[in-house]
């Protein structure tokens, strides 16, 4: 035993400071080879090489039950419902709620000194007038002609000019709604000039009616007359809705809706859900919902969020953290937490606007969908619904941030909808004003324990080094101070062990 004692110490006695530098080196070397492979594999594949080692291969070896199965069954979903919906994943759409540039958009520019739209976003307006508002027979008709032009200026006072310059000409719907959009200061002055619109866009659209099928240009006009109505239309009703006339809005969007079922582009149903939230009139909401919450129509914030809100509010004043940590959740809270977290996945944005985590700004006149312009949207005009309810937000936040523990690892294989688009971030850089707004991102999950761990590793080592290299005497007493401690415990148990053992039968086993 004193020989054995005598020799690690002669061995550690005889160690220099070289060997030390080559040891901690090399380890360090080591350490940061399998950090920077862990970290390829998780930007690659989201999850530690390490861990989905251990959880494939030692697992079942440790009598653990082997969960890849169902994984992979979600991951293959997730994978074949992204096939079918990449096509329009970062398609930015019109937003339905959107303001009006003159009466809302301009004063805030005036108090502010802020411009609250991006090129990207006024561009994209003007490519939706050009398609709404234009065909290719306007050259036959001079108003439409000006107007023609009026839609690609650049200049706002050049397009008000050449509204002013149509209307000199004949009555023209398109006119009266780029004044009514741009120049009018209040919502009043901007109804009045949309009445006017209407006026002339009926009598364009019977004309058109008429002569529809004589002709493709005839066609095209009747088309184009037709997208001139429903707007004018709805944009009276969203001026009926700002202005307080709640009913007198939810009417003219219902008979819109009636008059042009086919015409689904304008979203016109997530107008009609706001102002029927306004009046709390819940179950004409839910009967709008069951007819648009369907799984072969695009889903938005709107959607999801108003479906979670209803159900919320069945249980959301009694509801109780505590309580029902105690007790478990009873059916209905169960639902109210499933649609919440449905919800929450097809948009992580939202929560933050509306628990006031994060200020808001005005909306965009166009969206992505899953992105934070549309949650800026949706929470702007629907931040009060929520406050209405008693309850529905300490629900939604206790609850939201339960959703990204649901969803399969990586994020991006999705759970309940398609996988959540890469480009989203981009987009909602380009449509909204990043000067003033910090654009939210899709919360990510935190780094794999085994990433963390190696990178501690790789530092540390390398600092040893660098100690041992600077300082090798006192490194050196440092590491056999170390050693004979890490020992000691060995010591300890060998000397108790020889003193319990007859000192024969101790040599026999040291010979051996």
């Amino acid at each position: 035993m004193f020989g054995t004692e005598s020799s690690l110490s002669m061995f550690l006695n005889t160690l220099t400071p070289k060997f030390y530098v080559a040891l901690t080196g090399t380890s360090s070397l080591i350490s940061g080879l399998i950090l920077i492979f862990e970290w390829w594999y998780f930007r690659k594949y989201g999850t530690s090489f390490i861990e989905q080692v251990s959880v494939s291969h030692l697992r079942p070896l440790l009598g653990g039950v082997d969960s890849s199965s169902p994984t992979n069954s979600n991951t293959s979903n997730g994978e074949a419902d992204s096939n079918r919906q990449s096509v329009s994943e970062c398609k930015v759409w019109r937003n339905p709620l959107n303001l009006f540039r003159g009466a809302e958009y301009n004063r805030y520019t005036w108090v502010t000194g802020r411009e609250p739209l991006t090129y990207y976003d006024m561009n994209l307006s003007a490519q939706d007038h050009q398609t709404f508002f234009t065909c290719d027979s306007d050259h036959l008709r001079p108003a439409d002609a000006i107007m023609q032009k009026a839609w690609r200026e650049r200049n706002p006072q050049a397009r008000i000019s050449a509204a002013h310059e149509a209307l000199e000409l004949e009555d023209c719907a398109t006119a009266y709604i780029l004044l009514a959009e741009e120049e009018a200061t209040t919502i009043m002055e901007a109804e009045r000039l949309f009445k006017q619109a209407l006026k002339a866009g009926e009598g364009c659209y019977r004309r058109s009616q008429q002569l529809q099928h004589h002709g493709t240009q005839y066609e095209a006009q009747h088309r184009r007359d037709t997208n001139v109505l429903v707007y004018i239309k709805r944009r009276l009703a969203m001026c009926s809705r700002k202005l307080g006339r709640t009913r007198e809005a939810v009417k003219m969007m219902r008979d819109l809706m009636k008059e042009f079922p086919l015409l689904s582009m304008f979203n016109i149903h997530e107008n009609l859900l706001e102002s029927l939230l306004e009046l709390q009139n819940y179950a004409d909401v839910q009967a709008v919902l069951a007819k648009y919450d369907d799984i072969s129509l695009p889903k938005s914030a709107t959607i999801c969020y108003t479906a979670a809100l209803l159900k919320a509010r069945a249980v959301s004043d009694k509801f109780s953290p505590e309580a029902a940590s105690r007790r478990g959740l009873s059916t209905a809270e169960m639902n109210a937490v499933e649609a919440i977290h449905r919800a929450v996945e097809f948009n992580p944005h939202v929560p933050k606007y509306l628990l006031e985590m994060k200020s808001l700004i005005l909306p965009p006149e166009h969206i992505l969908k899953r992105g934070d312009s549309e949650a800026i949207a949706y929470a702007f005009f629907h931040l009060q619904h929520w406050k209405r309810v008693e309850g529905a937000l300490n629900l939604l936040h206790c609850t939201w941030e339960g959703t990204f523990r649901m969803i399969p690892y990586p994020l991006e294989k999705g759970h309940l909808f398609y996988p959540y688009p890469i480009c989203t971030e981009t987009a909602d850089r380009e449509l909204l004003p990043t000067v003033f707004h910090e654009v939210s991102v899709y919360p990510k999950k935190e780094l794999p324990f085994f990433i963390l761990f190696t990178a501690g590793l790789c530092s540390f080592t390398a600092m040893l080094a660098l100690l041992t290299h600077q300082f090798p005497e006192l490194m050196g007493v440092f590491a056999k101070a170390f050693l004979s401690t890490l020992f000691a415990p060995l010591n300890f148990i060998m000397e108790k062990v020889e003193s319990i053992l007859p000192s024969s039968l101790w040599h026999q086993l040291t010979r051996i």
